[in-house]
């Protein structure tokens, strides 16, 4: 699944690695891996090419 960080468009698109509850690893293209808080952080989902 390919999101972007709504606070932080200059990480550019990131790869979801895993979910556990609301623990969401994300690899972005600009800021590597990053453990993001799903309760707190509503990422965007990225649907079809974007680059």
């Amino acid at each position: 699944m390919l999101v972007r960080h709504p606070l932080h468009d200059d990480w550019g698109l990131g790869q979801v690695q895993s979910r556990i509850g609301q623990r969401v690893t994300v690899n972005f293209e600009h800021a590597g891996k990053v453990v993001i808080d799903g309760a707190r952080v509503e990422l965007r989902l990225v649907i079809g090419p974007e680059r």
